[in-house]
């Protein structure tokens, strides 16, 4: 770790204390070599998962675990992430060790690629492990988000993504803003590019997502995400004034 790494893997977790430390350990595995920080975001776990936290890292210095006093929301907690990251692109992947960390250097990849025009890597998980009912739930609300954003996103709601920081911090924010990154980052006039991961089942504890409550919130965030797609007209092309020669002398 380094005062200014490559990048910053933020994790956000709620009540995760028994798979955290199996998913730094394959973090740091990913990324060995390269300059990195993780910033694990406990929001407000009851679990004993801080002190979990603070054990891992007096052990590993690339740690930097942070603490929302009472659950404030995975999308909350990506943000705390990303204001306090020191790395120059932010990849963020879910906490329960669904998301395999294995695919993160594929998605820096892919991003750096992509060149200055492109500022996300997008993961879209394949071979779902979920329930047939939430795959079947998930699937609608896609084919549905899709038609009304045109982000050519085939699954949004995956944890893994790499996003350019300072783009990032352009971002318009609010509850569940998380899943809606690719149409917020293409409403910026950049790219978003797409990597296909395995899903993998959870080793501990349970989903803290139910079908409908998504389902409800979800819908009435879609159309606030449309509307702000709508308002956004143009993108200003930006140059500089260069100023005219003195020609008083």
């Amino acid at each position: 770790m380094t005062d200014t790494p490559d990048v910053t893997v933020v994790v956000p977790a709620k009540d995760e204390r028994d798979n955290l430390p199996i998913l730094l350990d394959e973090i740091a595995s990913a990324l060995e070599g390269r300059p990195f920080e993780v910033l694990v975001i406990d929001d407000g776990s009851s679990d004993g998962t801080d002190q979990v936290l603070a054990a891992y890292a007096s052990a590993h210095p690339w740690l930097r675990p942070l603490r929302h006093a009472r659950a404030c929301g995975q999308s909350a907690a990506v943000r705390t992430g990303v204001l306090n990251a020191r790395g120059r692109v932010v990849a963020t992947i879910d906490g329960d060790g669904e998301n395999n960390p294995a695919y993160i250097p594929e998605l820096l990849k892919a991003l750096e690629d992509g060149g200055p025009a492109v500022a996300l890597a997008a993961g879209q998980r394949i071979g779902r492990k979920a329930s047939r009912a939430k795959r079947l739930a998930s699937k609608l609300a896609n084919r549905l988000r899709g038609a009304l954003l045109q982000d050519n996103t085939r699954d949004s709601g995956c944890g893994l993504k790499a996003l350019r920081r300072d783009v990032f911090l352009q971002l318009p924010y609010f509850d569940s803003w998380h899943r809606f990154l690719p149409a917020l980052v293409i409403r910026e006039g950049y790219g978003v590019v797409h990597v296909d991961v395995l899903d993998r089942q959870r080793r501990h504890g349970t989903s803290k997502y139910g079908i409908f409550d998504r389902a409800l919130i979800g819908a009435l965030d879609l159309f606030g995400v449309w509307w702000l797609r709508r308002r956004r007209k143009a993108i200003p092309a930006v140059s500089v004034i260069t100023p005219a020669p003195d020609r008083s002398a």
